[in-house]
């Protein structure tokens, strides 16, 4: 179990209020010190994962582990709590509105709920102490808005949300995903694939300059349209499941104020605790030649290996600053190559110098 007062790659000691290690039975509940907050932690033995034996504790072992990288795709965004008090084979709910039994240093952002004609307070997991708090809520998973709380009508990035109808799988998604990133290099736009944990992948397209969502999700429906129109026999843009079997859904609609995203490094709640990957595009390259939906596939040990290993894969999607395309744009392009502009895209291209990826400290040696 870790609980850390700093930022640590492997698991450091469980604190006590008093500064004492804790060992013995982690069944009963615990107050830990955590970069100077108190916290009591409670049923960490408790199986929330019965096919993999994965527990309560393990879950706030790996949040407190990946935060170092996690946090800052968090902080400063509304986040919705997807709450498995229970396991993954219970009932779970949705949490949007903080709830007021919360430790006083939790932040939390007003933001105007129309349906609920009133303000909906979102908690901000801005530090290890709040995504500490948040997994002992038994919160596995994890739905930052696209927005920063401050600027809540203008998103920093546009996703895709590619989801396959079986038979199709995550392989099909890969190439869904290499039409996109072709498109988007056709107008001079980096994008970023991650798993969704479950059974798709995830194209990001970082902006981090003035955009909103009346700009984003009409050209992100367009595009969806376009690749649908090109490739029918693989690609449908509207959700309706009838359409979707053997297909590729490229659910555009995520591009909503009123919506929420995985967040990356996310546990989700699946049979085995997988999580929401960041991955190169070599990556995807690599599962679509070989036509193998495992290898994009990873649990919560893996993906803090990986992390140590490369860095923030996703770090960029925060920081690379894009200006989104007008709309007429995509339309011209479309008319210029042909309708087959999506379809021009392929596994090969110029190799990119290494974007600067942020890493996991190194462990600490103990004296």
């Amino acid at each position: 179990m870790a609980v850390c007062n700093g930022n640590y790659a492997a698991p450091c000691e469980l604190i006590n209020s008093a500064g004492q290690r804790i060992e013995g039975n982690l069944a009963e509940s615990a107050t830990v010190e955590i970069q100077g907050r108190h916290l009591k932690l409670s049923n960490l033995e408790k199986v929330l994962y019965p096919a993999a034996g994965f527990t309560k504790g393990q879950v706030t072992d790996y949040y407190a582990r990946i935060a170092p990288v996690l946090i800052p795709h968090l902080k400063g965004r509304p986040l919705t709590l997807k709450r498995y008090p229970n396991g993954v084979d219970q009932q779970y709910f949705f949490e949007k509105n903080a709830t007021q039994h919360r430790p006083p240093w939790v932040k939390t952002a007003p933001i105007w709920s129309e349906g609920n004609h009133r303000d909906v307070n979102y908690i901000l997991a801005n530090d290890l102490p709040t995504l500490v708090w948040v997994a002992n809520l038994a919160a596995l998973e994890l739905h930052p808005s696209l927005s920063m709380a401050s600027k809540i009508e203008c998103p920093t990035m546009m996703v895709f949300d590619l989801d396959p109808g079986p038979p199709a799988d995550i392989v099909q998604c890969c190439q869904v995903g290499l039409w996109l990133r072709e498109i988007f290099e056709h107008f001079g736009l980096q994008s970023f694939p991650k798993t969704s944990g479950s059974k798709g992948l995830q194209i990001y397209v970082p902006l981090n300059t003035p955009a909103t969502y009346d700009s984003t999700k009409p050209f992100a429906h367009a595009l969806a349209r376009l690749l649908e129109a090109d490739h029918p026999q693989l690609v449908v843009s509207d959700m309706k499941k009838a359409l979707r079997s053997g297909k590729v859904l490229v659910d555009w609609s995520q591009n909503d104020e009123h919506k929420t995203t995985i967040a990356v490094y996310s546990l989700r709640a699946r049979e085995r605790p997988t999580v929401s990957t960041p991955v190169k595009w070599e990556e995807v390259e690599h599962a679509l030649r070989k036509k193998d939906a495992g290898l994009l596939r990873f649990e919560a040990a893996q993906v803090l290996q990986r992390v140590e290993k490369l860095g923030d894969l996703f770090a960029p999607v925060l920081e690379r600053k894009q200006k989104l395309p007008q709309l007429q744009a995509l339309e011209t392009a479309a008319d210029e190559t042909g309708p087959d502009l999506a379809a021009q895209a392929g596994p090969a291209r110029k190799k990119k110098a290494p974007t600067k990826a942020r890493r996991l400290p190194k462990k600490r040696k103990k004296v």
